[in-house]
């Protein structure tokens, strides 16, 4: 049974997780708790997002929908608390709670693989209707260094695709994602 997101258990239980995964070193799966927290650290180490972001304020979700193919067979919605170039967490979110974020980026996996490949923008992306925005366009329009400034830090991250894993990789993804969803989703 999945805990409730927003209590100290959940928080604890998640750093808990991460911190077990995150013994194995990148490169990691894109879209997984360990990527997100290697996300996560590498924004908030970065100075261009800072001075690009300052006037930032809000949450940001991006929402990967699921792809039972690639063995997502859950959306991941990862919301990222965003605060004048600060970035306070990055975590991987129940639906509802990922549907509460201020701004809500949506997309399929080929979507966001396109994205973080630097082949679509997603601010124009978002314009064209190829990433559905739940929000006010013209503010992510405004912040536009910042969100280019995040795709780059995605792309330093780095990691492996869901789209290129191996079978055994495929595996011990949809073994990830399932545990997840089990108990954080």
């Amino acid at each position: 049974m999945a805990l409730k997101y927003g209590t100290d258990e959940w928080e604890s239980a998640y750093k808990e997780m991460l911190e077990e995964r995150m013994k194995t070193p990148p490169p990691y799966i894109y879209f997984t708790p360990e990527w997100a927290a290697l996300y996560e650290k590498t924004i908030q180490e970065d100075e261009q997002y800072k001075e690009a972001a300052k006037t930032w304020e809000g949450t940001v979700v991006l929402h990967v929908e699921k792809e039972p193919e690639f063995e997502l067979g859950v959306d991941i919605y990862l919301f990222m608390d965003l605060w004048h170039g600060e970035c306070r967490s990055i975590r991987i979110v129940p639906e509802e709670a990922g549907e509460a974020g201020q701004f809500v980026i949506t997309g399929s996996l080929e979507r966001w693989i396109q994205v973080a490949k630097k082949e679509l923008d997603s601010t124009k992306g978002m314009m064209q209707g190829k990433l559905k925005l739940k929000g006010d366009l013209p503010t992510i329009v405004r912040a536009v260094r910042a969100s280019q400034r995040l795709t780059d830090l995605s792309a330093d991250v780095g990691g492996f695709f869901p789209t290129e894993l191996d079978a055994g990789q495929k595996e011990q993804f949809k073994k990830t994602i399932d545990d997840l969803a089990e108990k954080f989703l």
